[in-house]
């Protein structure tokens, strides 16, 4: 089957780039995995709720009754709206399988799936940063005989009621699923941190952090972190009183997303979530860790983060780093002609948020591309 654009991914930053396309006139195709748009938000835990205030997708922005932060279910409606508003192809359920170039003549690109075989002058790869959940070998999880599962596969605290978990991993899923089995019954929350993270309130003084951030991005970092620090400190006190070490990074000299506030730190000062050190074995009733503390767990949630899906899909020397990640910036033309990403920019600002902006500008080099 032949198509001038195949975007591989139909999550938020896949859908992006096909309205933004649209809007200038260019039809795409939208291979995705799932058996539906929106799925891969529908398909995470109850209580998830976006962090950002500035979450619409390129020319079409969310409904002005949602509130300021939406739920996951708000967000997957939004998505499949967003999809009738520009009259998107959309093949669902397709597993793309490999990305190869064909520069041996017309068309560049050779999609192979599920669905079929596409031929394409350009691809886009938007399968994003979450594509497979990673869980490490940790020793003697073999032995373990309680529940051992990826934060991804987790819903609600319900099976959890009355049960001591220990949640492995404190970003910003990690943090949120203690919250949530600290509130709604579990018996005994554990959190295991190997490096800690900075912690930051979502609206500190009334105010989104996404916000501030467009504001702080412009300082010089170090400055920004000091402000960064100071604000976290009024809003939510010193944590390293309840168990917690100080932060490793700061997010602006680093770059890095930190863990945004939802109810995590109110949690930890009440005791019904304890800090501990990263686990270095497991036993057959629950884990060791490292300091030599060995505590008994019914249940652990891996919030160990995931793996890129691209290795398995692209095996074009020069186009990943060691990471799996594209060497490419999101949005941007790549040293190999017709082939873009988006949706892996790595931004304080906000995922979504950049997902818009990279897409505008990716629509217009794909359409100076093939117009040339």
């Amino acid at each position: 089957m032949d198509a001038h654009i195949v975007i591989v991914g139909g999550g938020a930053a896949g859908l992006s780039a096909a309205g933004a396309l649209k809007r200038r006139g260019l039809n795409s195709i939208v291979l995705d995995r799932n058996a539906r748009v929106g799925d891969v938000w529908l398909q995470r835990y109850d209580r998830l709720r976006l962090h950002t205030a500035y979450s619409s997708l390129a020319h079409y922005p969310l409904p002005r009754h949602y509130p300021q932060y939406p739920t996951k279910d708000q967000y997957a409606e939004y998505l499949r709206a967003y999809a009738r508003h520009f009259k998107l192809t959309i093949i669902a359920g397709c597993m793309v399988q490999r990305v190869e170039p064909k520069h041996d003549r017309w068309p560049n690109w050779l999609v192979s799936s599920s669905c079929g075989e596409w031929k394409a002058q350009v691809v886009i790869l938007a399968t994003g940063q979450y594509g497979a959940p990673f869980v490490p070998e940790w020793p003697g999880r073999a032995a373990y005989t309680g529940q051992v599962i990826h934060s991804a596969e987790y819903r609600n605290a319900r099976p959890y009621e009355g049960k001591r978990v220990l949640i492995v991993g404190i970003g910003n899923s990690g943090a949120e699923i203690a919250t949530d089995l600290a509130e709604h019954g579990a018996a005994f929350v554990a959190i295991s941190i190997r490096t800690q993270p900075p912690i930051v309130p979502r609206d500190p003084f009334g105010m989104p952090v996404q916000r501030s951030s467009f504001v702080l991005n412009r300082l010089p970092r170090q400055l920004a972190d000091r402000f960064a620090r100071m604000v976290a400190r009024l809003s939510l006190g010193d944590l390293t009183r309840y168990g917690l070490q100080s932060a490793a990074w700061w997010p602006y000299s680093s770059q890095r997303v930190p863990v945004i506030d939802v109810g995590f730190a109110a949690a930890l000062k009440r005791e019904r979530i304890v800090a501990r050190p990263n686990i270095a074995r497991f036993t057959s009733t629950g884990v060791a860790y490292i300091d030599g503390r060995v505590e008994d767990f019914d249940a652990v949630i891996a919030a160990t983060g995931y793996r890129s899906r691209l290795p398995q899909l692209l095996d074009l020397p020069g186009a990943l780093d060691a990471h799996g990640n594209p060497r490419f910036p999101s949005g941007r033309t790549t040293s190999f002609p017709g082939l873009y990403v988006i949706g892996y920019t790595e931004s304080l600002l906000g995922h979504l948020y950049e997902a818009n902006r990279d897409s505008r500008r990716l629509a217009g080099l794909v359409q100076e591309y093939l117009y040339r």
